[in-house]
């Protein structure tokens, strides 16, 4: 049984560890662990700004560090998975992600407060950019999920996948304030420290790779890994190569438009996750608890409603979900931009995260039927630069704050108004230069 699908197995089926949910569960959890990351700098901004006096430009480049290895990595380590099956490109890079925090706790341990200083901003920026390595395990786990689930299941397993582990974000930047305050800034930073290892540990045990790799492993041909992991219920299979692979995702056309519709809206949330708790008490003044709650409602809003978000694309077609949500994200974005008010600001930022989590999960709803023979290599591609958006816009909008003063936080979102702009214009041609049988099964639906 595959998420209620009755599966014929053969009489003497291999003996295979796991399970399609189990390996959803296993890779969610790690995801989750790894995607914390994220929250790495954001909640804890300002106490690096009085500490170290940091400029507008270097806090926006601090928040984004862990982005860029998180994001970059993305891409090898993405087709990777396409030859090991994902779990020890998953367990590499939490690994690395230890190393980053557990420097960050060392660092503060012997220097804060009163001998942290401009001279540890690169430091600082070192054991950011390796924390950040676990938010690469997003398209490990992309990988590693598609192959254990049957093609009309994708949307489902995939938006869970991402929306659940998603959420760690918003949960971090509520409860590492919590423990500043318990336990201070470099205690707060051990216990992060712990649940990764804890959370590496239930990977071990939960996150299997799918049959064939299974049976790879074994030692068995890939003909005959192939044979019998179709007997057991697998429906896609990776290329013979990490490279091979890579290039036949960016053969398809359709790759690139996925890739810009990631960068606007998942690149987006990251960088917003990271940028907000900054807006909200530097524009608004708000408390800083007023500030960390209004920026984890964005981002539990943004991660969960990537579920329900799966399901609309198996039934509606991702195309047509994906240019719903950018029109909630255009809209926006547009009030965010004019808006010197509270209350508008805040809906204006619900609706972006309406928007953003709904067009993340068609992007990975539409990858394995658009790119079915290189879904590991896409999943890189797509995760990796779209991800480069938590990086690239942070220092932009520290830049209009830079150069505008305190309206510069309003008017930087005219940077997602124009991404929202542009990734509109490319789901027109996803759905218009689509294939006939696309548009036919999207209509089924």
């Amino acid at each position: 049984m595959v998420n209620g699908t009755q599966i014929n197995a053969p009489p003497n089926p291999p003996a295979l560890h796991g399970s399609p949910n189990r390996a959803l569960f296993g890779a969610t959890i790690g995801f989750f662990i790894g995607f914390g990351a994220v929250s790495l700098f954001g909640p804890t901004a300002q106490i690096f700004i009085k500490v170290m006096s940091l400029s507008p430009e270097q806090v926006g480049f601090l928040v984004a560090i862990p982005m860029l290895t998180g994001s970059l990595l993305r891409i090898p380590f993405g087709a990777w998975v396409d030859i090991t099956g994902g779990k020890l490109p998953f367990v590499i890079l939490l690994v690395l992600s230890v190393v980053g925090i557990g420097g960050l706790y060392w660092m503060l341990l012997t220097l804060y407060p009163n001998h942290l200083g401009q001279q540890h901003y690169p430091w600082l920026l070192i054991f950011g950019a390796l924390g950040g390595c676990g938010i690469a395990t997003f398209s490990v786990g992309i990988g590693q999920v598609s192959y254990w689930f049957p093609k009309k299941n994708q949307g489902w397993a995939l938006a869970a996948y991402a929306g659940l582990g998603n959420t760690s974000p918003g949960l971090v930047a509520i409860i590492l304030p919590l423990l500043i305050i318990s336990v201070g800034l470099w205690g707060a930073y051990l216990v992060s420290l712990v649940i990764v290892i804890i959370g590496i540990g239930l990977y071990l045990m939960l996150g299997q790779n799918a049959p064939y790799f299974q049976l790879r492993g074994r030692g068995n041909s890939r003909e005959e890994s192939r044979r019998r992991a179709e007997q057991c219920g697998q429906e896609l299979f990776p290329q013979a190569s990490a490279l091979h692979t890579l290039l036949e995702a960016a053969k398809h056309w359709r790759t690139w438009p996925l890739v810009i519709l990631y960068f606007t809206t998942f690149g987006g949330f990251l960088a917003l996750t990271a940028w907000f708790p900054i807006y909200w008490q530097s524009f608004f003044h708000t408390t800083h608890w007023t500030a960390i709650i209004l920026t984890a409602s964005f981002s539990l809003l943004s991660s969960l409603i990537r579920v329900p978000g799966g399901s609309w694309t198996d039934k509606f077609g991702g195309e047509i979900v994906a240019a719903i949500a950018l029109v909630f994200l255009l809209a926006g974005a547009v009030v965010m931009s004019v808006s010197n008010d509270f209350t508008l600001s805040i809906i204006g930022e619900l609706l972006v995260g309406i928007g953003m989590g709904t067009n993340n999960a068609a992007v990975f709803g539409l990858l394995p039927r658009y790119v079915p023979d290189a879904v590991g290599g896409a999943a890189g591609w797509i995760g990796g630069l779209g991800a480069l958006g938590g990086f690239a816009v942070p220092p932009l909008l520290g830049y209009f704050v830079g150069s505008q003063g305190s309206a510069g936080y309003a008017h930087g979102f005219i940077v997602y108004v124009c991404l929202a702009v542009l990734s509109l214009l490319l789901t027109s041609l996803l759905r218009f230069a689509s294939p006939q049988k696309h548009r036919q099964v999207a209509l089924a639906r």
